[in-house]
């Protein structure tokens, strides 16, 4: 018996798993095995706005989630924040998704993110960075690592918005006897450059 229940938790420890805003209401939404930029891509273009909230996968693996305050990020032209005739474009993160190797001692996150960029008033066609961290956090909720993460997103000319999607991977050590789902993944906007707000 006790094979048999070891087989299943560790058929169980890939998991990968989109989420929206917009769901249904059914737990545990699963999609294939894979979690891909084009994929992301896809979902951010069906729901272009909304918080995205990420539930415990049944395995424990550690949930990815958008820092409330740090979802948006809005640039302007430099010495006019807050003027809203003088925002350049404004980004939102709409969509993640993560997938998890877990093992006895260490932890392998999959984590991807899409989502769009809207162009302001001051706004131009062509590339814009959009910077980005993502923190860990152990079961103390201190970051124990951290990634930066700069996007080039293309707005075509002639069309206000360009979307955007990245698939990336953190590993970290597990403490013995800690959970992996006492760890989390935030991603947040980068606010620290000039007119970003």
């Amino acid at each position: 018996m006790a094979l048999v229940l070891t087989a299943v938790i560790l058929s169980a420890c890939g998991v990968s798993q989109i989420t929206s805003p917009f769901r249904s209401k059914e737990k545990h939404q699963n999609i294939e095995p894979s979690v891909s930029e084009a994929r992301l891509l896809e979902a951010a273009r069906t729901d272009t706005s909304g918080q995205v909230s990420m539930e415990m996968a049944i395995t424990g693996c550690p949930q990815f989630k958008i820092w409330p305050q740090d979802r948006l990020l809005t640039v302007y032209d430099i010495g006019r924040v807050g003027d809203g005739l003088a925002i350049q474009y404004r980004g939102e993160i709409t969509k993640t998704a993560r997938e998890c190797q877990i093992q006895p001692n260490h932890v392998t996150v999959k984590y991807g993110f899409a989502g769009r960029v809207l162009l302001g008033p001051r706004g131009r066609a062509g590339q814009v960075k959009m910077p980005m961290k993502i923190h860990v956090t152990d079961h103390n909720r201190k970051i124990v690592s951290t990634q930066d993460v700069a996007l080039a997103v293309t707005i075509p000319a002639g069309n206000p918005v360009g979307y955007f999607s990245a698939v990336r991977e953190v590993s970290f050590a597990l403490p013995a006897g800690v959970p992996p789902g006492d760890f989390k993944l935030f991603i947040a906007f980068d606010r620290s450059g000039p007119g970003s707000g």
